[in-house]
């Protein structure tokens, strides 16, 4: 893995990791706060250069509780120093939103978003109740997280998808949206179906017999899966 220091705009150091060549992807990991779970060769997507941000006050980055609107300002900080122009923003979980909100913040930035298992940009009582009723069997890999962090982006996540004109934006978005699903996701599906619909260059696919967390229990048909989603959504983007 290569190894690059990062200097945001309010001073704050972020550390980013990166590895192989090919069309740049930048791989966002879930939680929010966890450390980067992804940050590995193994699961990168082939014939890309991907890069591994450690979140703002998680893993080897500076910083502490911040809100989406700054974890996307981070990405930018990150992009920059890589002299990137534009990037497939690839998230899984967590990340899978946080895509999402910086396509719709930042879309000259953006190639296209590949939204792997993500929550879904709702708030609904029956998705809790049946995530909440199937949890204690998919309890998935032990990672270590920040609690300030995960505390202010899901606090800030709340706020951002309740602002009015979230689905205005979203309909109204060029950035082309692929979005994941894991067949035995706990995690209800409809919201991701939803978006797929919703934005005009959006498009859902369904993982079968893969649980949430398939980079660790399935990590081949990981990789698989995502380096077939950027290869894509690159060559998509570089035609269009």
């Amino acid at each position: 893995m290569d190894e690059l220091s990062v200097v945001a705009d309010d001073g704050v150091r972020l550390h980013v990791a990166a590895c192989g060549s090919g069309p740049d992807v930048v791989v966002l990991s879930g939680g929010p706060g966890c450390v980067h779970y992804l940050a590995d060769e193994a699961l990168a997507p082939r014939g890309v250069r991907a890069w591994f941000p450690d979140p703002r006050g998680v893993g080897r980055s500076e910083g502490g509780a911040h809100p989406m609107a700054r974890a996307v300002a981070d990405l930018e900080a990150v992009r920059a120093a890589a002299g990137v122009e534009r990037w497939v923003v690839l998230g899984h979980s967590w990340g899978g939103d946080l895509a999402v909100r910086y396509a719709l913040d930042a879309p000259h930035a953006v190639r296209g978003v590949v939204s792997v298992a993500m929550h879904g940009l709702h708030r609904d009582r029956s998705w809790a109740e049946a995530y909440e009723a199937a949890k204690d069997d998919d309890p998935g890999p032990d990672i270590p997280f920040s609690d300030t962090v995960w505390r202010s982006l899901r606090a800030s996540f709340a706020e951002w998808i309740h602002e009015p004109g979230l689905w205005r934006a979203l309909a109204d978005s060029p950035v082309p949206v692929y979005v994941v699903t894991a067949g035995d996701d706990i995690r209800p599906a409809w919201p991701h179906a939803q978006l797929a619909a919703l934005v005009p260059r959006g498009s859902h696919e369904v993982v079968p017999g893969v649980p949430h967390d398939l980079w660790h229990t399935h990590p081949d048909r990981w990789v698989e899966v995502v380096t077939r989603a950027c290869a894509d959504l690159s060559q998509s983007s570089q035609s269009a």
